[in-house]
């Protein structure tokens, strides 16, 4: 159906004293509560002689069950030969970073143990054997790297907190001083297994990475302006400092800054980073020298994205690259810069590379990767062989979950442009029958979406294809994954044809025949969440019903109200608010919330730093005062830019499915009821 009309809504009204709880499901399909059980990888580093890899898995905490909280993280190790995987350090806690030494013997990795009272370095023999303390600062450790020589150690941690104002904090006085109450992390080196506390470098700047150079004589650091996150977003660049902290270098990147490395003689560093100031995100490889200066694109004009990348020998190196909805692993010769020719080592269509780790002859991979039929995992791959194979079943029994069909689609915009995006399509789909649709939209804009595994807590891509709804992810334009002109192709027009793109999406699926277009449902979160809004009330004849999470409703107070103007103004809107009033309030959902008849869930974290959840209460509020549509709004206390405990993001997984399914599927009419029930109904498959 057609998002209703007011009088329609008004007539059908659905009891509101019965708590909502999914239907049975089969045993052999996933459904939210089975999402909410997922192990995945995180992150793998492979050993220097390349035998074993060490990877964090994170572990959910069973919603309702547990102490309510973010997903645990365990260190494992797995062979390559045999495939056998053991775990390290498990059990309710949190590892993070971990690194192997030179020699290969141990794994030294951040967590908070026993009576820390902050998060430190931990070392643990490959051999087994408790792990053991091997630095801790005053403060939280959030980076280290181990210094060549096995014995010193660098580590990033804030600097300790101002003893008037803690002990003030202590007699209840707690207020904050926003954005001046500031803390600076900065870069400590020590001895490892060494009482005495690490010495601070005396360095500019808020640091974020430390990294000792091959001869353990330098460190680059990665160096904001200050610790406010739009400068950690958009003016961050790397020094080169000696080991007793004196400034020997600078490489002046523009804009945002990713990864950072050493190459093997340490002769050169490169970087993932902006083409430009005004470049979206961190997507193009570059070199510079050690002697710092202006970095030097590697691949300029690759219409795709740098993801990671590992140095081989000095003068090559080995690279994950997007290219659109799927990923290649390729290899660089950097003799002449000027001449770059990517060797295909991995063509497009293979797993989804996240991340790439090198054995020290460089001869040996381990890879976190995904595919449309598992979430994250180890894989690995050698020199010589043809695909990187994958080596981790972090949860076992999931073969016997069927999964939707999922194929990339490609079509053209109203105005020509290719468009590229991913389909899940219903679960025992029948020909020729047409289905409910749910259009999910990636956050960013700059972000966008892989032929991988797709579904999570706030993507319901598998758990609504077993209910029969069809899922498509677009990546409209202003996504990643394309290169620079096309992340950069939605700038100074939100809200404009990027999201007409959507629209069009979804004309072709109806066109294809496998759509309902009177049965559409949106969401997505942030920059998606805006979407929702968007297309909910200015393309409200079209939609059925949205789910708007952590999104924008108004363009000029979220400039005044996020904790990112800067990056809001130089890689997307191009202008200030007060340029021109008029633009920034037409391209703002409230602005059409009086011709809205679509059915809006709207959801929000009440800690979100990044889309005040004033966004949130200004959509309701508006649609309350101007719109007979249905509209409730959920706040999630504890939470920020996105739900990271496991019952909030059970909470929205089942509220998404029970408002698109009630509007869609079911009666629609008044809002369903506001109680659910969090029990895992489950039948046996036939």
């Amino acid at each position: 159906m057609r998002a209703p009309s007011a009088l329609a809504l008004l007539l059908t009204v659905p009891t509101l004293s019965t708590a909502f709880a999914a239907s049975a499901a089969p045993a052999d399909v996933l459904t939210a509560h089975r999402v909410a059980e997922l192990r995945a990888v995180t992150t793998a580093e492979i050993s220097p002689d390349g035998t074993q890899i060490a990877y964090v898995l994170a572990v959910p905490r069973k919603p309702g069950v547990d102490e309510d909280g973010g997903s645990w993280t365990e260190l494992h190790v797995v062979d390559i030969a045999s495939g056998v995987s053991r775990p390290y350090v498990t059990g309710k806690g949190n590892v993070s970073s971990p690194r192997w030494t030179a020699d290969g013997k141990a794994i030294a990795f951040l967590q908070k143990r026993g009576d820390d009272k902050s998060t430190a370095l931990y070392m643990i023999e490959l051999a087994g054997g408790e792990a053991r303390r091997a630095e801790a600062a005053d403060e939280s450790i959030s980076a280290f790297d181990l210094h060549p020589d096995g014995k010193r150690v660098v580590v990033v941690s804030l600097e300790p907190e101002n003893a008037a104002r803690k002990a003030a904090r202590g007699k209840g006085f707690t207020q904050e001083i926003y954005e001046e109450d500031v803390r600076w992390s900065k870069p400590w080196v020590g001895t490892l297994f060494d009482e005495a506390k690490p010495t601070k470098l005396g360095v500019e700047g808020h640091v974020s990475a430390a990294q000792w150079n091959p001869k353990g004589d330098a460190l680059a650091l990665t160096v904001a302006a200050s610790p406010l996150v739009d400068d950690d977003y958009m003016r961050k660049q790397v020094a080169i400092v000696s080991a007793e902290g004196q400034a020997l270098a600078r490489i002046e990147n523009p804009g945002k800054l990713g990864e950072v490395a050493w190459s093997p003689d340490g002769a050169r560093i490169a970087i993932i980073a902006a083409g430009d100031r005004n470049d979206p995100t961190d997507g193009r490889l570059m070199l510079a020298p050690a002697s710092g200066g202006a970095p030097v694109e590697v691949l300029p004009g690759l219409e795709g994205d740098c993801e990671a990348f590992a140095w081989q020998t000095p003068d090559s190196m080995l690279t994950v690259l997007a290219r659109g909805v799927e990923v290649s692993f390729e290899k660089l010769a950097l003799g002449d810069l000027a001449k770059v020719q990517p060797k295909v080592l991995v063509a497009t269509g293979g797993p989804i590379l996240t991340s790439v780790s090198l054995s020290s002859d460089g001869l040996r991979g381990a890879f976190v990767a995904n595919s449309p039929t598992h979430v994250p995992e180890v894989y690995t791959m050698a020199h010589g062989e043809a695909a990187p194979r994958r080596l981790t079943h972090s949860n076992p029994g999931f073969e016997k979950y069927r999964l939707a069909p999922q194929e990339v689609v490609r079509f053209k915009a109203r105005d020509g442009l290719e468009l590229e995006g991913v389909l899940v399509r219903p679960l025992d789909e029948k020909k020729g029958q047409r289905y409910p649709l749910i259009l999910y939209v990636h956050g960013g804009p700059e972000s966008h979406h892989s032929n991988g595994w797709l579904t999570s807590y706030g993507d319901p891509a598998q758990t609504a294809a077993a209910r029969g709804f069809a899922v498509m992810h677009t990546n409209y334009r202003g996504s990643t994954g394309r290169g620079m002109a096309f992340a950069k192709s939605s700038q100074a027009d939100a809200a404009g044809k990027e999201f007409d793109d959507l629209i069009d999406a979804v004309d072709h699926l109806v066109a294809t025949g496998l759509v309902d277009g009177t049965k559409v449902a949106v969401t997505g979160g942030s920059y998606g969440g805006y979407a929702t809004a968007w297309l909910s009330t200015r393309y409200s004849d079209r939609i059925a019903a949205g789910v708007m999470f952590v999104g924008i409703s108004d363009k000029i107070s979220k400039v005044g109200t996020t904790d990112i103007p800067d990056e809001e103004f130089f890689v997307h809107a191009l202008h200030r608010p007060w340029e021109d009033w008029t633009k920034m309030l037409e391209r703002s959902p409230i602005f059409y919330a009086g011709q809205c008849k679509t059915p809006l869930l709207i959801l929000h974290g009440k800690d979100d730093p990044r889309v005040n959840p004033g966004q949130s209460r200004e959509m309701y509020r508006h649609l309350k005062l101007r719109s007979a549509a249905p509209v409730r709004l959920v706040l999630y206390p504890g939470e920020g830019h996105g739900n990271r405990k496991a019952a909030a993001r059970l909470d929205y997984n089942l509220r998404m499915q029970q408002w698109i399914e009630h509007y869609l599927t079911g009666p629609g009419g008044t809002p369903p009821a506001i109680d659910l029930d969090y029990a895992d109904t489950k039948v046996e498959a036939k």
